[in-house]
């Protein structure tokens, strides 16, 4: 049988990620620092992990409500209107997904109609282009440059929608830049949006790590944008859950109930042990989120300076845990760059060009990585660069 003629299109023309395919180099190499997977290094919380083996010990192994444990929802949309203010309804304007994947997933497919446009800023996460395209959609990436510290400038966003344009995808924090959207800017957007009917999703997973003591303000909180806006949030990067993959999705009751039919037939409901630990960290989660994000301020600090130091343009992220260093000026392109880095100093990061084609002549640093590592990382890079 001829395989290649069997895989649908959609899903045949999508490429590798470029963080897993660069990182299958790294595989089985003790001697690697990497700098690469965007992953907290913290252990999860104790008392989020006794919830989960709590739930266990108690038996609660079953199904839950496609939407999710009620009483998790109930601690959502408390937390949500506490950190983000906005209001939902935990009956049927919260869904329990299986990580933020899987809530762009379903919201895409739940949204697009073939040939439809969406919008999204570039560099990004690595997966919206492709679940744009796997959803029969047209994903359209709006470049951001060093200069705005790659923030969404509203002017080059109006230029790129058009009548096609349904979706503008967000996510600020951002990965892989830190970039954050100041209010003046996100006014505008929203401006954008109600202007011309687009609805929004808003990717806010990083939303707890931000570094500048301003307080991280939602588009969906903006005047006449909770109706046409979908938060995406979850547990992975400020509570250090991400093997528990759970996220949650709060939106319009039309736009909820959409989802949830697919993630019904596909996932029917995220696992219960999970759900128990996230209401854990929703409730008494804070105080070791905010230890944690301190000692990420700490080892963004020192890793933007080294960088700068040795000759690597770098701006301070206002969020996230990543840096994105500019090393155009010794002519080699990001993939070389990083692969050389790699193979002569054994530092993994990740190419620029893993995150869009806005991302050549950048590399992307994670800090979320021990200090003694970061330090012993920037020895081998200033090395690295030296030799340049």
């Amino acid at each position: 049988m001829n395989w290649n003629d069997k895989i649908a299109k959609q899903v045949s023309d999508i490429p590798r990620s470029g963080i897993r395919e660069f990182f299958d180099l790294v595989t089985g190499r003790s001697d690697i620092i990497s700098l690469g997977v965007g992953e907290p290094d913290f252990v999860t919380p104790w008392h989020i992990r006794e919830a989960a083996i709590y739930s266990l010990e108690q038996g609660r192994t079953t199904y839950t409500s496609n939407y999710g444990l009620e009483s998790l929802r109930q601690s959502i949309v408390k937390y949500v209107k506490g950190f983000f203010d906005v209001e939902y309804n935990p009956a049927n304007e919260v869904l329990v997904t299986v990580g933020v994947s899987e809530a762009i997933d379903i919201a895409l497919r739940a949204i697009l109609n073939p040939g439809d446009e969406v919008l999204y800023h570039e560099p990004c996460y690595v997966s919206y282009a492709p679940s744009v395209n796997m959803a029969y959609g047209v994903a359209k990436a709006v470049p951001t440059s060093k200069k705005d510290l790659f923030a969404l400038n509203p002017e080059v966003l109006a230029k790129a929608i058009t009548p096609k344009t349904k979706v503008l995808m967000l996510n600020f924090p951002t990965n892989p830049t830190g970039a954050v959207a100041p209010l003046e800017t996100l006014k505008a957007i929203a401006e954008l949006c109600i202007k011309h009917d687009l609805i929004v999703i808003t990717d806010e997973i990083y939303s707890e790590l931000r570094y500048d003591d301003e307080k991280h303000v939602s588009i969906a909180s903006l005047p006449g944008m909770k109706e046409r806006t979908l938060l995406l949030h979850g547990f992975s990067k400020a509570f250090a859950m991400t093997g528990f993959r759970l996220g949650y999705a709060c939106g319009p009751e039309p736009l909820i109930s959409a989802m949830m039919k697919i993630h019904q037939y596909s996932m029917l409901c995220a696992p219960i042990m999970s759900q128990e630990a996230a209401i854990e960290a929703l409730e008494h989660g804070t105080p070791a989120m905010l230890k944690m994000r301190e000692s990420y301020r700490q080892r963004r600090n020192y890793l933007v300076k080294r960088l700068n130091d040795m000759g690597l343009d770098c701006h301070l992220p206002g969020g996230a845990f990543y840096v994105f260093p500019d090393i155009s000026k010794f002519g080699l392109s990001s993939k070389e760059f990083a692969t050389r880095l790699l193979m002569e100093k054994q530092v993994a990061a990740v190419p620029g060009t893993a995150f869009g084609e806005s991302g050549e002549g950048f590399l992307r640093c994670c800090y979320a990585t021990a200090f003694e590592q970061i330090q012993e990382a920037c020895d081998r890079m200033e090395s690295f660069v030296k030799s340049l």
